[in-house]
């Protein structure tokens, strides 16, 4: 049985939110020496070349005076804003605390593609993306330890990322997906050049920092290419909750990378996260079976990219 084009949605979103996390993880070990600004141009650098060249391979760039639209300046602007205040409040955190933080993302962004979109929204859906956020502060615990101005600056990256997959939402189909994450990734680039000075300016790098910058490059393009599949593919009220599954990575990697042994809170919201993620996905298996055939394996775009 095909799957449905919310179902694939949903895998694109798992396979990009564990990209993103393993590229968090390095950046991470890598933002212990340089600055968010340097962190963005040496890794930008990495994985402009590659996604140019794979743009170039795909003809992903044919026809590109074709391919600018207001959504695509707007879905920018919200990948640099959400980059620049993750970067600056990455190496302030444990990666499990700002992975934690930025699980506010699906809320918010469901929120507004009911309210801008015209998503229908059930009770059923909005009960569950709820139980998962109740899980998110069970781990963040507002008011206590677990939460500071770093956090409140993670939280400002979550208002960028909801601009951004809503803008994303609304490219138009004809425009490719490879398109888009070759223009993100320059532009992030860009972003990291001017910003390295009021960060602090350049630091000498080990040949093991490149090579965390040069591995980090790979997964985030990945992670690009694989996010904007999810977002163009099904009913983003229904995808962006398995934006909770980053979390489940980045506890395992908070564990076996940095040493940080997560405490009861962190297991029982993680527990709360996975359950309202599968309840989303038995959801959609009991709504889809009403769905006529058509709607449910129709494609909401041509394939490229990866």
């Amino acid at each position: 049985m095909p799957l449905s084009s919310n179902v694939r949605g949903a895998t694109f979103m798992v396979v990009a939110m564990a990209a993103f996390t393993f590229n968090d993880t390095l950046s991470k070990l890598a933002a212990q020496t340089i600055n968010p600004g340097q962190l963005m141009l040496v890794r930008g650098l990495f994985a402009t070349t590659l996604i140019s060249l794979l743009a170039w391979q795909q003809g992903a760039l044919n026809g590109y005076r074709n391919y600018w639209h207001p959504m695509v300046f707007l879905r920018l602007v919200g990948e640099v804003g959400g980059t620049v205040c993750f970067l600056a409040a990455l190496p302030h955190l444990p990666l499990a605390n700002i992975s934690a933080v930025l699980q506010a993302l699906p809320l918010a962004v469901t929120m507004g593609a009911a309210l801008f979109l015209g998503e229908s929204v059930g009770w059923r859906r909005w009960l569950a993306i709820a139980t998962g956020f109740g899980g998110v502060l069970i781990i963040v615990r507002p008011g206590f330890d677990g939460f500071n101005v770093f956090s409140l600056l993670a939280l400002l990256s979550v208002a960028f990322c909801a601009v951004r997959d809503l803008a994303t939402r609304k490219i138009p189909g004809h425009i490719p997906s490879l398109f888009v994450s070759t223009t993100t990734t320059i532009i992030i680039t860009i972003t990291g050049a001017l910003t390295i000075v009021p960060f602090g300016g350049w630091v000498p790098m080990t040949l093991d920092l490149v090579t965390f910058l040069a591995g980090a490059a790979v997964l985030v393009l990945f992670g690009y290419q694989f996010v904007i599949m999810a977002m163009r593919e099904g009913e983003i009220s229904f995808i962006a909750p398995f934006r909770y599954t980053a979390l489940i990575w980045a506890i395992s990697l908070s564990v076996f990378v940095f040493g940080d042994i997560p405490d009861l809170a962190m297991i029982a919201g993680a527990a709360v996260i996975v359950a309202s993620g599968l309840y989303s996905l038995y959801r959609e298996r009991v709504v889809g079976k009403g769905r006529p055939a058509a709607e449910s394996t129709s494609a909401s775009m041509a394939p490229d990219g990866i």
